[in-house]
């Protein structure tokens, strides 16, 4: 599936300054499957932005301000997933397994327990603002479940390197992900119904998240314990 990549710059981080941002461009429409708060959901799109943002972002219109980021790219409005982080996505990290891609921005200001009480307080202040973004790129065709799947395999995986790493959570609360593999015929394609950790595609899913988040994990925590000048 032949993607473009590129880093460009938007107009305002919602604090009026110039931030920047990732770019993929697809040859042809991708499936997609996401929690973008632009474009989320099952779809098909030509592009995926994540757009760097201030660190108090304040805005109570983030698909709309997304939506006039994409219009300053010159994108193709409504074709494609936004997604937002206050991490540094210049710091992006990516990884590829058996032909799968992940590309992560990592960013664990306040890292979360999923399965938290009602009412907990942040932990681990020290941690500046971020989340974590994930875009995925698998070369074959994913049925819908295979799509949902993935994004359960790309979740767990984000939440083992975590662990590993020693953050508190198994993320944040604002993390996000997009799943793209081609559309078209399934003669087009090989075709996938199952996308779970054991799974030949999902294995490599899971590898690949795991490298990119893992290093933009130990990138992130290094970056932040030098003192500060």
């Amino acid at each position: 599936m032949p993607v473009g990549f590129a880093q460009r710059e938007h107009s305002d981080d919602g604090a009026g300054q110039r931030r920047p941002v990732l770019v993929w461009r697809f040859a042809e429409p991708a499936r997609m499957i996401s929690s973008a708060v632009l474009g989320g959901g099952l779809a098909r799109g030509e592009w995926v932005v994540n757009a760097e943002v201030t660190h108090d972002y304040r805005r109570d219109d983030p698909a709309g301000h997304l939506g006039d980021i994409v219009a300053e790219l010159g994108l193709p409005v409504g074709a494609g997933a936004g997604l937002m982080t206050a991490a540094d996505v210049r710091r992006m990290c990516g990884a590829i397994d058996g032909g799968v891609r992940c590309d992560a921005t990592v960013g664990l200001a306040y890292p979360t327990w999923a399965a938290a009480p009602d009412g907990l307080a942040p932990l681990a202040a020290r941690w500046r603002p971020g989340t974590v973004n994930l875009v995925c790129l698998l070369p074959v065709w994913l049925s819908d479940a295979a799509l949902v799947n993935a994004v359960v395999t790309a979740t767990e995986a984000k939440s083992q390197a975590l662990l590993e790493a020693g953050v508190p959570g198994t993320g944040t609360a604002s993390d996000a992900i997009v799943v793209c593999c081609p559309d078209g015929p399934a003669e087009r394609w090989p075709g996938v119904e199952y996308c779970g950790p054991r799974s030949p595609w999902g294995a490599r899913l899971a590898r690949a998240v795991h490298a990119a988040v893992a290093e933009g994990t130990a990138r992130y925590a290094a970056r932040w314990s030098q003192p500060s000048t």
